[in-house]
Order: structure tokens, then sequence, then C-alpha cells
């Protein structure tokens, strides 16, 4: 067999990768199932379905076998760990480099590739490899290129035969070998292990460590993710009602047993799974799509998902990462409440990240949801959803943060307002202006400096009457300083004659005006910065007062601070 090239594939990789996943299922089930068995029959069928959907573009596949995965015109097309239940890695140990399956092959030669596939699973190392069992399956339409595993030098990488004589001749001499030690041992009237180290029986420290992975690899194995395959493999395969009523049963029970005893991943596996098999089976009944899809939901539920979060913020040490994320992404937009409603409450930092994130998805993906959520009467939750809407710029949201603006609670209000600045729409900064007379001093402050973030100039009428009103000078500096400059990033030129007049003008008999209003005003021209607010600010650079003096020579170098 000629060693592959690897030119652009001449059709989507879409099929053989399906092939090679119909492949692993019918293996699956040749191992569990007897062949009367409606499952198994099931999973023969789809399989030479798939082979079918190939041969439609090309009369034979080209696979190329690497440690971790099988490769198509060098494009991957099924992958996995270094385990017994990877194709690639049972093909790989084993010497199998590249496999040529031609048209034809799954008319009579698939049954005995996949008896192959289950003997290599379970054989031990006394046992053929799979080389040999190839080589005496005699494939008319399977072709393998494999390599010598114990020979010297380069990997023979040329196809025929994969025994030859030069093996047998070896495993006679080892024979003959082993033979003549026994003899001598028993002449000598002792018979020492010794004498066995190098014979054809005796386990090297290789053949020693992989039997020790096997086995642990086999009690580390998880029965409840092979019990979930096996349940939704019989909900796929069996359409008649009551078999299905049965297996969803049997998947409501595991998924209350695996949340009952902290086993997350299990919980993921079967959310997970249960939608491939919606999505895969035939025939479902509206109830039976409703009872798989609610599996999700009574995760998401108010009750269980609050008792879950808590059992983990009480946990010392949280599960993997990455199971934890799987866990989160099978939540449901019901979900997104209670999330809220925790996230003030966790201590775990690193819960609390893991639910943020959550959070962001449920919310990106269900805006309607979040919005609905704004009005909810806990407070955590509603505010928590003000900031996310916020946060996610919501243009919906909009029309239901004017409601809470007219709230009386100060503090909503201020959720609220600063909402709506990160939103920034014309809708939203038309709210805001509204927010420059709230009875609220933050609010007030939140609203102005919003305003003249986003240069909206249709607020100038409004903070124009309020810094030239007498309502101004009864509120503190800072709350001065936010509508000087807000004014002042929206007036332009226009606005210097009054801030010219209030800072260097004297009143009637010579009084000028309040000094933390003179400030403000030198504050609000260097915002301005043209030349006519500089000239304004240096006919005022040998004031008196220290507050004014001081903030004039801080506008002439360009600080906005005080």
């Amino acid at each position: 067999m000629p060693e592959p090239a690897h030119p652009e594939p001449p059709f989507s990789s879409a099929p053989v990768q399906e092939l090679l996943r119909l492949i692993v299922k019918a293996a699956r089930a040749h191992q569990l199932y007897l062949p009367n068995n409606p499952i198994y029959r099931g999973a023969l069928d789809a399989l030479r379905t798939g082979f079918n959907r190939v041969w439609v573009d090309t009369n034979e596949l080209l696979l190329d076998i690497g440690e971790s995965e099988i490769r198509w015109f060098d494009q991957p097309v099924l992958a996995g760990p270094k385990s017994a239940d990877n194709l690639a890695w049972l093909f790989y140990k084993d010497g199998i480099r590249a496999l040529r399956i031609d048209k034809g092959f799954e008319e009579n030669e698939a049954m005995q590739f996949l008896t192959i596939v289950q003997r290599a699973r379970k054989g031990s190392p006394d046992e053929d490899d799979i080389v040999t069992m190839l080589w005496e399956a005699d494939f008319g339409h399977l072709q393998y290129r494999y390599v010598e595993l114990l020979s010297e030098g380069p990997p023979d990488l040329s196809g025929g035969a994969p025994l030859g004589e030069a093996t047998q001749a070896a495993s006679s001499e080892i024979r003959a070998a082993t033979q003549q030690a026994v003899q001598e041992s028993r002449e000598g009237g002792v018979v020492r292990m010794a004498d066995f180290d190098s014979t054809l029986y005796f386990l090297d420290e290789g053949e020693i460590e992989y039997l020790r992975a096997e086995v642990r690899q086999e009690y580390e194995a998880d029965l409840r993710a092979k019990v979930t395959f096996t349940l939704l493999d019989i909900f796929e395969a069996q359409a008649d009602p009551g078999v299905r009523e049965e297996v969803i049963e049997h998947v409501h029970t595991l998924m209350v047993f695996l949340l009952a005893s902290g086993h997350f991943p299990g919980v993921a596996t079967v959310l997970r799974e249960a939608r491939v098999a919606l999505n895969r089976a035939a025939d479902i009944t509206p109830d039976q799509k409703q009872r798989l899809e609610s599996l999700s939901e009574r995760l998401s539920a108010p009750d269980a998902l609050s008792q879950l979060v808590q059992v983990l913020d009480d946990t010392p040490v949280l599960p993997p990462h990455e199971e934890m994320v799987e866990l989160f992404d099978q939540l449901r937009p019901s979900a997104l409440a209670t999330v809220f409603q925790w996230l003030a409450r966790i201590r775990n930092d690193d819960l609390r990240s893991l639910l943020e994130a959550a959070a962001g998805r449920l919310a990106v993906s269900n805006t309607a949801e979040l919005v609905r959520l704004i009005q909810a009467p806990e407070r955590e939750i509603s505010n928590e959803a003000i900031r996310r809407a916020g946060a996610l710029k919501a243009q919906a949201a909009v029309s239901t943060l004017t409601d809470v603006m007219t709230e009386g609670e100060a503090g909503r209000r201020l959720v609220a307002a600063q909402a709506l600045a990160e939103i920034g729409s014309p809708g939203a900064l038309q709210v805001l202006e509204r927010a420059i007379e709230d009875s609220d001093r933050e609010v007030r402050i939140a609203a102005v400096r919003a305003l003249s973030g986003r240069a909206y100039r249709p607020a100038l009428a409004r903070l124009e009457t309020v810094v030239k009103g007498k309502a101004i000078r009864d509120v503190d500096l800072t709350e001065k300083m936010a509508f000087f400059e807000g004014y002042a990033a929206l007036c332009g030129d226009a606005g210097i004659p009054y801030l010219d007049s209030t800072l260097n003008t004297k009143g009637f008999l010579g009084r000028r005006d309040d000094a933390e209003i003179r400030a403000c005003a030198a504050i609000a021209l260097g915002r301005i910065g043209t030349p006519a607010a500089l000239a304004s600010l240096r006919r005022a650079s040998g004031e008196k007062d220290v507050v004014v003096r001081n903030a004039v020579s801080r506008a002439l170098r360009g600080s906005v601070a005080v």
C-alpha cells in the first residue's frame, strides 16, 4: 500500500466524520448487545447508511492513524484520549499507521471488522495484536499499513502480509532456547525462575505496566456515563412509546441520583446527551420531548439550583474548573434569577467568577428574560439585572429603566442611571436629561457626567438653567464642579461670556461672586480651552482669593480638578 499523500480534500470532511462516529457507535453496540437486539441492528443499519453517504463522492477512503486522532487528507475526523475506547490509539499502539477502505466493505466485512475491534479492546498481551487479526481476516476491501514495533532501525512502512518468515523463525528460535534452558535446569536438579526471564512467556516491564494501566482504567471508568449512553441509545433506537417512557423515567432517576451524590460531570453528561438524543431520534412525541427537555429545567429550578450553589459554596475545594463550566453551561434561561440572587451572597471567589460567567452567557442569549428581571420584586435580583443590562448595552431595557427612574428609592435610580449611561442610546440619554433635576445628589451627578461624556447637546438648556440659577449655590463643591464641567463640555465658546463674567466681573459695590462658584467657572473655562477661554483665565491669574487662584492656575495647566 503506497504512502498516502495529502492534497486538498475532494469533498467536505463532514460525511467522513459522521462515518467514524457511526463506526465507534457500532463497535460499542457490538460489544454491549446481542445480534438480535434492535439497538445492535439499528447501529449496523446506521453504519451502512454512513458508508453510502461517503460512497456518493468516492470509492475509497484513506485514513491516517495517529496516537490520538484519525486524519483524512490531513484533516482530523476522529480524536480522543489514549485509551481503548479511542479507535486511533487502539490501532496505533499495535503499529497500524493507515487504513484504506474500499466500496463494498460495509456489505460483508464490516461485521468481522467490528469483531476484531472488540477482541483488541478486551485482549490480553498473550493474544494476537490487531496486525495479526487483520492479516488472518484477509479482507478484500480493507488494506492497512503498519510499522514493525520490535524492529531495529527506521520503521518499515511497506504493505503486504504483516507476518513474514523472519518473525516465524524468531519464534522458533525462542521456543528452542526455552526448551534447552528448562532441560539444563532439570538436569541440575533445580528449576530457577531466572532461567525464564527471557522466554517467550515472561512479561517484560512494558507488558506489566500495560496490564496495570488497563486494570486501573477499568476501575476508574465512569459506569454512570456508560449507563447514560446505553439508556439514550435505547431511546434513539426504540420508537415504542412504552420503551421510551421507561427510558425517560430511568434518566430522570439517574439525574436525581447524580445531583444528590454531587457527581457534577455526570449531570452535565446526562443533560448534554439528552439534547443530542432529541436531535437524532425519530418520531419523538411532544410529551417525550418536553420530558427530556425538562431535565435542564429541573437543574435550573430555583430550589435545586439554590441547593446546588449552597453546597458548592460550603465546599472547601471546588470540583475541577472544566467540570464546573460544563455543568453551568447546561443552565436554562429560567436559572437567571437564581444566579443573580446568589451572586450577592457567595463567599467563594472562584465560584462567584463561574456564576458570573454563566450569568453573562444566559443574559446575552436571553435579553427578554433579563429585561423582565429588572422589575423583579427581589431587589438583589433586580439591581443585578439592571447592571447586566447596562454592561450588555441592551437597548430593549431602556423603557423598563425609565420606569425605574420614577421610583422613590434613590439607590435604585442611581443604578438605573449608571446603566442608562452605559447604554448611551438617544432614548437612554433623554431619560438621563430629565434626571438632571432628580431629587438625589448622586443621581444628578451621574446624569450630568454621562451627558457631558457623550457630548449630548440637547441637554445644554437644562444645564444652563441650573448653572445660572440660584440653587447651584446651595449644593456641595463636587456637584457644583460636575454641573459647570458638563456645561463647559456642551456650550463651547458660546458660554465664555457668562463664565468670564462669573470669574472676573465685580458686582454691586465691588463684590464678587462666591469663591467656589468662581473656581468652578475657572475650571469650566479650562475645559473649553479655546484662546478666548484662556484669555479670560489669564485676566484672573492675579486673583487674591487662594481657592480661585489655585483653580485658575490648574485650569491654565490643562487640569480639570481643583
